[in-house]
Formats: structure tokens, C-alpha cells, sequence
């Protein structure tokens, strides 16, 4: 589980929640219009810009986002070299055992395999990048996504502020409609900037964030399955691996 985007999350609310625990009953903020307003309106003005599918689909990687936390990129470059030196020195059917073990892994299970099968470096390296290419599609869809939906929040704010101004200025001679009307017009701006600033746009730059993490420990993990599939000595892989590592976590295995 990804710890900082949960705590941060938790955090956030907690103390917008405390705020308004502090400051009078929270009956006040809960207004039904309002939520379907900002809420309703969000989804449906979103799924507009995107097909169903696609916003269906677009879900897992958001949730991947709150609940996955990815691997260091130093750690899978030198678990990929560890898996080179074992194929190296046991044949490659060794790696069977590790490939059964990789379903939380389901990207590098799949380049070993190719590996193990007696594909070539060139066509695992043509299989996976296209699997790559893939993935990358997904997550920029996913962040477009998100960030259309941090972009109608406030816009549908806005609108049920309006619509609460409307109501309220045509009921003047009811001083009693005056309340209601007057809390649809500033709640739906507060639903409104709390999604659009405390959910989506910080989750569409996390989603961002770790999508070209993902992308870069995945890079490592192709260049290790070509390397092994190629039968090429771990050491020119510790190499191939340092020129996309930064340099404080390159590795020195072979010093």
C-alpha cells in the first residue's frame, strides 16, 4: 500500500472534518442537492469528454494508485541482475521457480517467461515493449481523466452556486426558503474545490508520478529478460542497467 497517499488523504479530511466539528454541527455541510449537484454532475460531464469504458477501466489504475506502492528502481535493477547471474550459472530453466513465485508481478512474470520459452533478446525486447507502450497508454488516460474531473468540480461549483442564487432571489417574500437555497449556493462551491483540490488533482499527480516510475523499473526489467534471453554476461547487463539508473543508485555489484 501506497502509505503517503493514504495518510495524506486521511490527513487532509481529518482536518477539514475537524474544522467543521469545531465550528458548529456538521449537519450543516451535508446537503443532498448539493452532493448530486457537484458530484452527479462531475461524473456526468466527465464521462462526456471519455467513453464508459474508458472511465471503467480508467478505476483499477486510480485505485492501484491509493493502494500499490511500486519497487525501487535500484532494488529491481538488482534483483534483475541477481536473476541474470542465476541464469548464468544454473541455465535459464532455473528461473521457472522464480517466474511460479512472480504473480504480484505479473510484467516481469511475463518477460522471464518469454525468456524461459527460448524467445530471443530482440523479440522479447519487441513483446514487452509494446506491453510497455500499453500500460503507458492506460495511465496518461487515467491521469487525463482525473485531471477533466478536477477541472468540472469547481466548474459544477459554480453552477449549483447560480442555481442557489436563482432559487433564493425568487422566494425573497419566503424568508424561510432563504436558508436552503443559500446553502446549495455555497456548498456546492465547497464540494466543489475540496474534490476538485483534496482528491483529483492530487491523485492525477500521483498517478502521474508513479507512472514513470513504473515505466522506469519496467525499462530494467527488459533489458534483464533480453540480457538473459541473449545469454550475455551479467556483467554487461550491470552496465546496461547503470545508464538508466541515476547515479547515486547505480550498482557496483562486480566491484
Amino acid at each position: 500500500m501506497d502509505i503517503a497517499t493514504l495518510i495524506g488523504l486521511l490527513a487532509g479530511f481529518g482536518l477539514v472534518f475537524s474544522a467543521i466539528f469545531l465550528g458548529g454541527s456538521i449537519n450543516s455541510f451535508i446537503d443532498v442537492p448539493a452532493i448530486l449537484i457537484v458530484i452527479g454532475g462531475t461524473f456526468g460531464v466527465t464521462m462526456i469528454s471519455y467513453s464508459i469504458r474508458e472511465i471503467l477501466s480508467a478505476q483499477g489504475v486510480i485505485l492501484k494508485t491509493i493502494f500499490h506502492s511500486l519497487p525501487d528502481a535500484s532494488e529491481a535493477a538488482e534483483d534483475g541482475l541477481r536473476l541474470a547471474i542465476q541464469s548464468r550459472k544454473d541455465g535459464v530453466l532455473a528461473l521457472q521457480k522464480v517466474v511460479a513465485a512472480l504473480d504480484h508481478n505479473p510484467f516481469l512474470k511475463k518477460a522471464l517467461g518469454l525468456a524461459i520459452d527460448g524467445s530471443t533478446g530482440d523479440d522479447i525486447e519487441r513483446v514487452m515493449n509494446h506491453e510497455l507502450n500499453g500500460m503507458a497508454e492506460r495511465h496518461t488516460r487515467g491521469v487525463g481523466i482525473l485531471r477533466r474531473s478536477a477541472e468540472v468540480a469547481p466548474a459544477m461549483g459554480l453552477i449549483g452556486t447560480l442555481i442557489g442564487l436563482v432559487q433564493m432571489l425568487g422566494k425573497l417574500d419566503d424568508p424561510s426558503s432563504i436558508g436552503p437555497a443559500m446553502a446549495v449556493a455555497l456548498l456546492t462551491t465547497f464540494y466543489g474545490a475540496v474534490l476538485a483540490n483534496m482528491v483529483f488533482s492530487p491523485l492525477a499527480g500521483k498517478l502521474e508520478r508513479n507512472s514513470k516510475s513504473e515505466l522506469v523499473v519496467n525499462r530494467l526489467y527488459i533489458i534483464t529478460a533480453a540480457s538473459i534471453g541473449r545469454g550475455e554476461n551479467p556483467r554487461r547487463l550491470e552496465m546496461l542497467l547503470n545508464t538508466i539508473l541515476p547515479p547515486s543508485q547505480r550498482l557496483h555489484y562486480f566491484e
